[in-house]
């Protein structure tokens, strides 16, 4: 007699490396139940990454069988199957994925390293999404040294993490990437929450402790922000003394997943864990002890790679939990549209740079300079004047996720404007005396329960914390293209705009490539260049300045950078341009433009300055 494997599942997927050089994943798809026109569906996006991806196109030689018996299977699309199936017998089916995409979105495999994310693996069942999932993670010869990091429940693994991991639905299994290699591990507790911190490609000279530190300091300050200094909570069931009755801490673990690489940069934000991209010279550094004593200074990115760590981190609570309505459910097989990333993602960006100044990881300077920051990409995106915020929310999915040499002119980003906006609303807040915007993020925290949310959810708890109506700033601020009054709120809490010259690159309205030879990436709306006749794709060969005028000697001058431009181009007010389009050289003419500034802060009252940045009511 036939025996059948038993699985603590009712959908079960069997995870094992099918060929480590070709970079395949091998999947078995075991379905106890199947219906008899069974469904399979994989996803085309990945929550958190608003782009149709098309993660089909890595899957290959699907098959089904039902005991020794091959099946049918009808292809519908580019992403649905469908299996006819005996309703009383187990259904199997298996592929392969190809997985050579290294980055936090979809899935890679190589002899160094592994990673995936369920969307891009594990085939949904129709019709039993919310029945419980079970992923088996099996670990051939060839990486029986690797270890295993993810946020999943482990049913049964060994001390390495191979093994068997459970959840109650599909969105669950999904919502959980995992690491797999010979990865950096390291761990520490923030209020009480067990933290796990693995890096992969790490150099020699990473400095583990101290990322373990500031990442610690991170946790701690998000988790008092949401929940209070008092106490935090791993449950909700203990009795409580006090007569308000605080949310929980919304996980009882999590898991940091860093992949450090050349050259990249990204994080993707999990229930319980989140994958990041760093490039591997802005990790933290040991002191050198050996060769030529140095001052001991650690990388710039390294502030930049932190406040990718806490803003991830703050999406805990700010978009996995505290949600668009739209998003309370996912449908997998298309675009998700909702108007309000500028709020998810953009007030979230506002607080991951305040968060590392209150966890006291970067000064009040640093803090400034990443502002200023902001506020000149935003004045310097032509796109500001045509979309508002929102509009550049729901466009996502064509627009900021499918950049090209037009994206600056036509949209606005809503991680960069979105933090205005919330900047806008805290400061107002603050001035009006009655409350601050960290109050109105917790006080929609208990609205929702941690749950979706709209936008009049936003506008009643600011009617209500702030004692009038903020309608008319959101449709201000939100819903049309007027300017946002950044520096007038700015100088009522200590801090001094001041103008200076801006780069050379944005006086012409041009965002180029320099790397062995002059390259126009991208011509801003209504500047010099696009009125000379640049277009995206030139090269910029030379500059001569026309007779009559204080032409340099000997010109035309081969340039290769900006820098040369204004080395060879002297006051001329006008310079002739040679570039190539197409194998074509072209003749332009460049009327140089009045000196353009851009914004750099300072501090001109420290004492309403730290109550902002301290977080104290104006």
């Amino acid at each position: 007699m036939a025996t059948t494997t038993q699985h603590p599942a009712p959908v079960h997927y069997r995870v094992e490396i099918a060929d480590l050089h070709a970079h395949l994943f091998g999947i078995t798809l075991t379905i106890a139940r199947p219906a008899s026109t069974q469904e399979l569906v994989l996803p085309v996006w990945i929550p958190g990454s608003y782009l149709v991806r098309e993660f089909s196109k890595n899957l290959q030689g699907l098959q089904a069988r039902q005991g020794k018996r091959l099946l049918a299977v009808q292809q519908f699309d580019k992403h649905r199957w469908q299996v006819d199936a005996k309703a009383d017998q187990p259904l199997t089916v298996q592929y392969q994925v190809y997985a050579f995409d290294n980055s936090v979105r979809t899935a890679w495999l190589d002899s160094q390293r592994g990673f995936f994310n369920g969307t891009s693996l594990c085939l949904q069942v129709a019709g039993q999404q919310n029945q419980p999932h079970a992923l088996e993670l099996f670990a051939t010869d060839s990486i029986a040294h690797w270890a295993v990091a993810t946020g999943a429940t482990a049913q049964k693994v060994t001390k390495n993490g191979f093994g068997t991991y459970l959840a109650p639905n599909y969105d669950t299994l999904v919502d959980c990437p995992f690491e797999l290699g010979t990865f950096w591990r390291g761990n520490f507790t923030a209020a009480g929450i067990p933290h796990r911190f693995v890096v992969a490609g790490a150099s020699p000279s990473f400095d583990g402790d101290k990322l373990l530190a500031d990442t610690r300091a991170i946790c701690e300050a998000e988790m008092a922000f949401w929940h209070g200094n008092a106490e935090c909570y791993k449950t909700d069931s203990a009795p409580r003394t006090s007569s308000k009755r605080k949310r929980p801490i919304p996980f009882t673990s999590y898991v940091f997943m860093l992949n450090a690489v050349g050259d990249g940069y990204g994080g993707l934000e999990h229930a319980n864990s989140t994958a990041l991209i760093s490039e591997r010279k802005d990790l933290p550094r040991l002191a050198r002890t050996s060769l030529a004593p140095t001052t001991h200074k650690q990388p710039e990115g390294y502030t930049t790679l932190l406040g990718l760590i806490s803003h991830e981190y703050f999406h805990s609570w700010n978009v996995k939990r505290l949600r668009p309505a739209e998003l309370a459910s996912y449908d997998y097989t298309q675009e998700n549209y909702t108007a309000l990333l500028w709020f998810f993602e953009g007030f979230t960006s506002y607080y991951d740079d305040l968060i590392l100044r209150r966890a006291q990881l970067i000064d009040n300077t640093t803090y400034l300079k990443l502002l200023a920051k902001t506020i000149n990409q935003v004045a310097q995106t032509p796109g500001r004047k045509l979309q508002s915020v929102a509009q550049a929310s729901f466009d996502a999915w064509v627009k900021y996720y499918r950049q090209d040499e037009n994206t600056p002119n036509a949209t606005v980003s809503y991680y960069t404007k979105g933090s205005l906006v919330a900047l806008c609303l805290d400061l107002t807040l603050r001035a009006e005396g009655h409350t601050t915007l960290d109050d109105v993020m917790r006080a929609l925290w208990a609205r929702t329960q941690g749950g979706p949310m709209a936008q009049a959810d936003l506008l009643a708890v600011l009617a209500t914390l702030g004692q009038r109506s903020y309608a008319t700033e959101i449709a201000q601020w939100v819903h049309s293209t007027e300017e946002l009054p950044v520096a007038a709120l700015l100088a009522r809490h200590g801090i001094q705009v001041h103008q200076e010259p801006d780069q050379v690159a944005q006086q012409l309205g041009l965002r180029v490539k320099e790397s062995n030879g002059l390259f126009i990436q991208q011509v801003l709306r209504g500047g010099p260049a696009e009125k000379a006749g640049f277009a995206s794709g030139d090269e910029w060969l030379s500059i001569e300045a026309p007779s009559g005028s204080a032409r340099p000697q000997g010109g035309p001058w081969r340039i290769h950078t900006l820098e040369d431009m204004t080395l060879y181009g002297g006051n001329a007010k006008k310079l002739g341009c040679l570039v190539a389009r197409d194998k074509r050289l072209l003749q332009l003419t460049l009327t140089l433009p009045a000196a353009s500034h851009a914004v750099r802060l300072g501090v001109a009252d420290a004492a309403k300055a730290e109550r902002w940045l301290v977080n104290a009511i104006a």
